[in-house]
């Protein structure tokens, strides 16, 4: 049963629309289908929002510490609330998942993820869900940190959106905690639709 679902990207305009981003993307979409306003909270370093959802509370955050310091607003927060390790899902971008594809697991190492780094040394584990949105990779290592850090094509931006709507349906499975029927919903990927990309400001 997730309690708390954690967006990873930076904050400040110039990195909005960054494919490192992918992680508040996504939990601003939550945001809006749940029809809560995230709002920062100094206490938890991060931007903060409160649900019930058929009586269950639920928390989003999205840390406003920059990527690599994501541990210790996601730390704050759980422990003040009781929020076990399992009982919190990490959406993040993902170099190795195509755009439009994206895949959901439990435990594992943090693959060099600056942003799961951080929160696996500040939880002292790594047994918590994670939500690997799928950015592509640009071919050479070299290039990973200015691959991560500039805009998706238009194609590629539509890509992801298509896969955050669709992995969005598994919220209320994960809610319930039928881990089984949420990794089906988000590992079932049906060919994209062309989708234009939603406005974005310069």
């Amino acid at each position: 049963m997730i309690k708390l679902f954690v967006g990873l990207g930076n904050p400040g305009a110039e990195y909005e629309a960054t494919r490192h981003n992918a992680g508040f993307w996504w939990v601003d979409e939550l945001a809006r289908e749940l029809k809560v306003n995230l709002a920062y909270d100094r206490g938890y370093h991060g931007q903060v929002a409160r649900a019930s959802v058929h009586g269950q509370v639920v928390w989003l955050l999205k840390p406003q510490t920059f990527m690599n310091l994501s541990g210790k607003s996601v730390v704050a927060l759980a422990r003040f609330y009781k929020i076990a390790p399992q009982e919190m899902l990490v959406v993040h971008d993902e170099l190795d998942v195509v755009p439009g594809q994206a895949k959901l697991k439990f435990g594992g190492s943090h693959a060099g993820h600056n942003g799961l780094r951080d929160i696996h040394a500040q939880l002292g584990t790594g047994d918590y869900w994670r939500l690997r949105l799928g950015i592509g990779h640009p071919g050479v290592k070299s290039e990973v940190i200015d691959w991560v850090l500039k805009k998706p094509l238009a194609e590629q931006r539509g890509a992801i959106e298509e896969c955050i709507d669709r992995t969005l349906k598994a919220v209320p499975a994960l809610l319930a905690g039928e881990t089984e029927k949420a990794t089906l919903i988000v590992h079932t990927h049906k060919a994209p639709r062309p989708k234009p990309p939603r406005p974005q400001e310069d």
